[in-house]
């Protein structure tokens, strides 16, 4: 049994929901097992995820929304019941995902979500784009990461795979934190995919990258569950 409603009270003290949603739309990640979440029963989808949104207090004035893909995969009457409980509790600022083929659709939601701020975040994974895109199959390709960040608040990243290198993990961070407001870095652990942990890189990272946790814009999660809003 999972948990889809959690309140963070660390770093970037926000409520976070974990939605039910339709299909991935691009669901060929080689890492991912989160779009097992997905659903095309809209009825059943929105049930659940009214029930969630029902538990925002609206406390920190700051939500983060989740869901196994991109939020343009929620169903719409799950998007305005967001929207109703964010107004009733005075909401100020809302966290959404997006696919980066979605960077020129960002608007609809920034207009559907009118008064509001929106950020968005996307799992970008690595800045190396062989590793990105033959390795883990992200289908991910842009000329330059500005132009990642002219569209995006928050990126993600994931260190500790077989075919990484210590070098690719240095390069990704500084990047990272060079050209994004906020930064989740996700420990990979194993998941029932091809794609493995690798315990040598993971050994190396405990000890070289420590110093995360300390930074103020850097999430560092050591296990996809410490958000506290997962479903298994």
């Amino acid at each position: 049994m999972g948990n889809r409603y959690s309140i963070i009270r660390d770093k970037n003290p926000r409520e976070i929901v974990l939605l039910k949603s339709f299909p991935c739309k691009y669901g060929k990640c080689t890492f991912c097992n989160y779009i097992e979440d997905n659903s095309l029963d809209e009825e059943e989808i929105n049930k659940i995820n009214f029930i969630e949104l029902e538990k925002i207090t609206g406390e920190l004035k700051i939500l983060e929304v989740i869901n196994s893909g991109s939020v343009f995969e929620i169903p719409k009457k799950t998007l305005e019941k967001i929207r109703e409980i964010s107004k009733e509790k005075n909401i100020r600022i809302i966290y959404f995902e997006a696919y980066w083929s979605y960077k020129n659709r960002l608007k609809e939601i920034i207009e559907f979500f009118k008064g509001f701020e929106i950020r968005f975040k996307v799992g970008i994974e690595s800045f190396d784009e062989n590793f990105r895109n033959n390795i883990l199959n992200k289908g991910l390709y842009y000329s330059y990461i500005e132009e990642i960040s002219n569209y995006f608040y928050s990126v993600c990243l994931m260190v500790c795979m077989e075919g990484q290198s210590k070098e690719m993990i240095e390069k990704d961070i500084e990047l990272a934190l060079r050209y994004f407001k906020r930064v989740t870095v996700n420990v990979f652990i194993n998941n029932g995919t091809k794609i493995k942990q690798n315990k040598k890189l993971l050994t190396w990272f405990l000890e070289e990258y420590k110093y995360l946790e300390e930074l103020e814009d850097v999430e560092l999660l050591y296990d996809n569950k410490d958000f506290g809003v997962y479903e298994q």
